[in-house]
Parts: structure tokens; sequence; C-alpha cells
């Protein structure tokens, strides 16, 4: 892949995502994974960060559970909206079953219905097609998509072929009923805007669209894709079929997140905590053995929530540099921090017993 860091041999690439920073000619970048792994906080740091790079960034939700709004604790709608705190940075939220209510207006819901029965997935390519439109007219230098889970993401790929099914159905309905739909439209008294030469027209335009679209989510120098993930089998399964379905596509894809990592460093032991450390590690070692050729990022799962413009340009420095653990274990350090904190739990121990006997006494 053209734009993937080159790899020497026994020389890992960056673990950050400054590859994504320092790569000017990029327009698109996706960011995709299993339901539930921080995708829309990933994305969110992402375009926080190349806004700091860049003219201006459009970040998008194709998610139709919307989190953008909730990771910046501002409302957001299918129009671009600017971000508060940032004069470059702009956020928007499509939902393609919402949206496609105003491409079925009554003259072509009986048309529009068998069309979208027949091909599955017609009526997302559709209303894909035309957000894309609407990106391109506004012209801005990179596009960030926080994609919905896996499956959703992986049809928004195949949407130029969905496109192109549509159309033969198109052709095949025209065949079958003629100048039907364009007589019912007159008797109604709909215009001639509602025929189904003109509902062609408008599919034809837009698999123009995604087709130019496509070519350029093919060309490694403006189209990356950003794999997210948490430790665990099931996550490292669906990042495998992910990257595998991207190759199939040629989609560029070098850039590994793996969230909710737990970093050994409270000084007070736990075994519940070790063996999910433990845990972890063993599909750390994984993703590293199967992706050496990729930047890949750990983050550390965090007490709270990363919300609202402040909390996630903290915590974007995790994307620039790798996370070291506060404490090391076996250091002085630790162990006095160990040995502070058991004195504190022996002093709240002996007051709760102190309360409790006295209690007895008075009962």
């Amino acid at each position: 892949m053209a734009s993937a860091a080159v790899v020497d041999a026994g020389d890992a690439p960056e673990p950050t995502v400054r590859n994504l920073l320092d790569q000017e000619s990029l327009k698109w970048v996706f960011v995709g994974g299993k339901g539930g792994v921080g995708k829309t906080t990933c994305s969110s740091i992402l375009s926080v960060l190349l806004a700091s790079v860049r003219q201006s960034v459009l970040v998008i939700s194709t998610d139709p559970a919307h989190n953008l709004s909730d990771a910046f604790q501002q409302r957001f709608t299918k129009f671009p909206t600017l971000v508060r705190g940032f004069t470059n940075l702009y956020a928007m939220e499509i939902d393609p079953k919402v949206e496609n209510d105003d491409l079925s207006n009554e003259g072509m819901e009986g048309f529009l219905s068998e069309l979208t029965n027949a091909i599955p997935g017609v009526d997302e390519a559709m209303s894909f097609a035309e957000m894309l439109k609407l990106v391109q007219t506004m012209d801005y230098s990179v596009v960030v998509f926080d994609t919905a889970p896996t499956g959703h993401t992986l049809r928004l790929l195949q949407f130029p072929a969905t496109l192109e099914k549509g159309l033969e159905k198109m052709m095949e309905l025209k065949n079958r009923f003629g100048g039907l739909l364009n007589q019912a439209s007159r008797l109604f008294g709909l215009g001639d805007e509602l025929n189904e030469d003109a509902m062609l027209g408008r599919l034809e335009g837009m698999k123009d669209v995604i087709e130019q679209v496509n070519r350029q989510f093919k060309d490694p120098d403006l189209t990356t894709f950003v794999c997210v993930c948490i430790p665990e089998f099931l996550s490292l399964y669906e990042t495998e079929r992910l990257v595998q379905e991207l190759a199939k596509f040629e989609i560029d894809s070098h850039n590994i997140i793996i969230n909710q990592v737990i970093f050994d460093e409270e000084p007070v032991e736990s075994k519940l905590l070790k063996a999910r450390v433990k845990m972890q590690q063993k599909y750390i070692d994984q993703f590293h053995m199967l992706y050496d050729d990729f930047n890949i990022t750990k983050l550390p799962l965090l007490s709270e929530e990363v919300c609202g413009v402040q909390a996630l340009q903290n915590f974007s420095k995790h994307f620039l540099t790798p996370y070291k653990s506060a404490l090391k274990r076996g250091t002085v350090e630790e162990l006095e921090e160990r040995i502070s904190i058991l004195k504190s739990a022996l002093q709240e121990a002996e007051s709760e017993l102190d309360r409790v006997k006295k209690g007895k006494q008075t009962a």
C-alpha cells in the first residue's frame, strides 16, 4: 500500500497517529470497527488533531446511533455545523433511512419501494451519494467519517456496485411498465418531474458521483481507513475481517487504535485487574504479530467518559505520544505509594470497626 509506513527489519512503525497528520494529501479518513469500542471518540479526536494542521475539517457520523453530539456536547444535524471553540472544524450527522425521505416523494413511493426492496442498500447508497455531492461542493480539505459498526461500513464500500444494480433494476422496471408511471403522474397532477426518466437521471448522476469518489477511496494518497478495536478476542476477529475486506476493496489501511487498554499502574494489588491485564496483553501481542507493518496506537482505559472539547483535547495527547504508566512496579516510588494507600485503608477499616462496636453497645 503506497502510503503505509515502510518497515525496516526490526523497526516497527511509530505507535501513534502522527502519520495521518503528516500526510497532507489525505482527503478522506474513515474510522471504523466493532460496536462499542470508542469509534466516535477516536474520530472526534482525529478531527480535532487534523483541525490543528489543516485548513478545514468536516467530521461526519454515518452511524444511525449518533454520538458526535454527545462527544462534542453540541447538537449536530444533517447540515455541517461549526464546532464550538473552532474556526475550521465542522460536524454533521446523517441517517440514511431518514435522509431517504426527501427522495421518496408521493408520486415515486411505489416505484422506489419496489426498487429498494429489490436491491438492499440502494436507499442508503442514494442518500450517501447525495451527502457526498453536498460535501464536494463545500470543498473541505479533509473529511473524517465516524462509521457505524463493521457490517454497515462494508456496505458503504459496496455502494457503487449497489447503485449499478439499482440502475439495472430501474431499466427493467421502465421496460416492464412503459409509460404507466408517466400516465399515473399526469393523472394525479404530479407533473413531469416525477417520471421514471427523471428518477433514472438522478440515479445516474448519483452513480457518477459515487464512482468518482470511489476512485478517490482507492487512492492511498487520498484515503485511509483507521481501525478502532479493544484488546479482546471478538474485536481482534472483527478487525481482521475488516482489514481483509478493505484489502479486497483496495482501500488503504495502516493505522490501528487499540482502545481501553488497562495499564497496570495501580499501586493496590488486585487479582481481577492482574488477570484482565494478562488477558489484554495476550491480544495486544497478537495485534502486533498480525499487523507488524501498521501504526498501532494504544489508548488507556479511563475512569470517566471523554465528553466535551476540552476533554477531547486533553485525551488527544495519547494519540501523538505513546502512553506510559505513571508508576512502575517494584520501584521505591511505587512501594511507598502502595504502603501509603494500605495505611490509609487500614485507618478507614479501624474507624469503621469502632463505629460498628459503638453501635452494638448502644443497641
